[in-house]
């Protein structure tokens, strides 16, 4: 046997073949997916099944938090609150304190599902003159062309966060163990560090790059460079990243409760903030708000009963989808099938068209909301629709005729309690702004107000924007069947319903429902008054059959291939006979379903 030498060479030679495996080496794109040998060939691998509790998160370690807290004896609410807290960490790419919250829970107790919208307001001395006036300003200043939309970087955007006021009102319903302990998890990673996974590094690359492109647009990035940079750059994939200043700021309101937030010191810091950059938001802001209890909405979809958060969010749309989808049989027409998706894709461009003329605040415009999602209205808007061509004239329709009156995460305890959370900065990181030593950015939804005067989701000082995160629950039989959501923009309700038939319609597994190759279509009008841009563009992944993609172009469709923006689903199934959760996660994503 020849004795093997390291020489020099040899070491730099393993060190390099080390680091390019570490890095996902090109040469990997030469080979291909090893076979499974149960389940679906194409899906990412089996359902996680457990007993007695469950959580599904984007983050590894976030679902682990979760499982802990559940262990302590914490409800599913504790678990959830204290995975949001870890998200806002470990994933600041998405989401965190400076954003919004919508919540769902099951509880077993009263038989019931509650509904929390936890989405602020804009600011009250900014009238809609004065927010067209800095708009303008703010594009001149950074030596770009005018617009007449909000732009998504800087303190313009920014709404006052809703998420923490949402975590102290839910746990002050259903919250098992004190606030502490739930946020202990994650003062303890913000403190000593944890690694990044895999996408949030990409992510993150390209939201600082973005920063840095449009910085003319952000009155103050020192903050954010400080807060989120490692030696001046973004962590990579297994990098450990600490914040320190968030742990401070999460340690304020773990001994402080919901005022150290919106009335404290946290406040009064954000409010001289804003002051010192030149932004709207002041104390008061702050100070008074509330988010508010409402009550979740549902369509009856083939025996199971969908349910939705009324507007601001946009979860009504994918209620209407399945209205209108009632009437086609897409177990007939295959899963997959041009005829099926076809019906999906129309069925889509409608519900758009009436969610971006109707959709806004109820608090300030009426929101035709039974009518929306009313069997009548369905039936009214299917016959716009020939599976043979897309229709070149969809527009939005009159629900009012038929009127009476938005990172997602869920988890399950052992009482049966199920929660479906979502919660985000909206595009990216968010503004591009932290306050002074907080150790987190502010979301920049108001980019989604309409300037438009005439317009329903018009800006206006204390009102609530548009939203696009919706958390997604379904009861059959009146037993809750599945806490889910698929977070991603505009692709959430559509994603809903693809998640949804491919569950009920083609009778998926959990897990193999959200693996399935999914579409996603372009081109509707926009809450900020975008027009509609025709018949628009269809994204596909590429596990649909080319065939089916070419039948669709001759129906008068534009198919491109899939850019990877397809959302991120998690979801927790329940099986009552049993007693058990099955959990599936999103295989797009660097998530995981943890059980117990």
């Amino acid at each position: 046997m020849i004795p093997i030498r390291f020489t020099r060479c040899c070491r730099l030679a393993l060190a390099a073949a080390l680091a390019s495996a570490l890095a996902g080496h090109a040469a990997a794109d030469d080979i291909g997916r090893g076979d499974r040998y149960s389940g679906q060939a194409w899906a990412s691998r089996s359902p996680v099944i457990a007993q007695h509790g469950m959580a599904a998160t984007e983050q590894p370690l976030a679902s682990q938090v979760a499982v802990d807290i559940l262990k302590k004896g914490g409800s599913a609410v504790d678990a959830a609150i204290a995975a949001n807290a870890a998200l806002g960490l470990m994933e600041p790419v998405l989401n965190g304190i400076g954003g919004d919250c919508f919540v769902i829970v099951w509880d077993p107790k009263t038989h019931q599902l509650y509904g929390y919208n936890g989405s602020g307001p804009s600011a009250k001395g900014r009238d809609l003159a004065k927010m067209r006036a800095e708009v303008k300003a703010a594009y001149a200043k950074a030596g770009m062309p005018a617009e007449n939309y909000i732009p998504a970087l800087g303190s313009l955007p920014v709404t006052v966060p809703g998420t923490v006021d949402a975590w102290f009102a839910l746990h002050e319903k259903f919250g098992k163990l004190p606030i502490a302990d739930d946020l202990a998890p994650a003062i303890a990673y913000a403190k000593d560090g944890f690694p990044i996974t895999q996408l949030v590094a990409k992510y993150w690359k390209g939201n600082f790059a973005a920063f840095e492109r449009h910085h003319g647009l952000i009155e103050e990035l020192d903050n954010a460079r400080h807060t989120y940079l490692i030696d001046g750059h973004t962590p990579a994939e297994g990098e450990v990243f600490r914040n320190p200043d968030l742990a401070r700021t999460l340690t304020l309101i773990a001994e402080g409760g919901r005022d150290a937030f919106y009335k404290g010191a946290i406040a009064h810091t954000m409010d001289a903030y804003f002051k010192r950059i030149g932004g709207d938001l002041r104390y008061e802001d702050f100070a008074g708000y509330h988010g508010e209890w409402v009550t979740p909405q549902s369509v009856n979809y083939r025996g199971y009963d969908i349910y939705e958060l009324p507007p601001n969010g946009q979860g009504f749309a994918a209620l209407e989808m399945l209205q209108i989808l009632k009437g086609f049989d897409l177990r007939k027409m295959g899963v997959g099938s041009a005829d099926a998706i076809t019906a999906m894709l129309e069925a889509k461009r409608l519900a758009y068209e009436d969610l971006a003329k109707y959709y806004a605040d109820p608090r300030f415009v009426h929101v035709p909301m039974k009518g929306l999602i009313s069997e009548g209205y369905a039936e009214q808007r299917r016959k716009d629709i020939h599976l043979d061509h897309a229709n070149p004239a969809i527009g939005p329709g009159d629900p009012r005729l038929f009127d009476g009156d938005t990172t997602y995460f869920t988890t399950a305890d052992k009482d049966g309690m199920m929660v479906s959370i979502i919660q985000s900065n909206y595009r990216g990181m968010g503004s591009g702004l932290v306050a002074d030593g907080l150790g987190f950015m502010f979301q920049d939804r108001g980019e989604l107000y309409s300037l438009d005067p005439k317009a329903a989701n018009v800006y206006a000082p204390g009102k609530r924007p548009f939203h696009t995160i919706i958390p997604g629950f379904a009861m059959k039989d009146g037993e809750p069947f599945l806490a889910f959501g698929v977070m991603g923009g505009d692709m959430q309700p559509q994603a809903h319903i693809q998640v949804l038939t491919n569950i009920i319609d083609f009778g998926m597994n959990v897990q193999d429902a959200g693996d399935a190759a999914r579409w996603r279509h372009f081109g509707n009008a926009e809450p900020t008054g975008e027009p509609s841009q025709g018949i628009g563009t269809v994204e596909m992944e590429s596990g649909f059959d080319p065939k089916v993609k070419e039948e669709l172009v001759r129906r008068g469709y534009k198919v491109v291939p899939g850019t990877g923006n397809f959302g991120g689903y998690e979801a927790i199934l329940f099986d009552p006979r049993q007693h058990v959760y099955w959990g599936a996660t999103e295989m797009r994503k660097d998530g995981e379903v943890v059980g117990y």
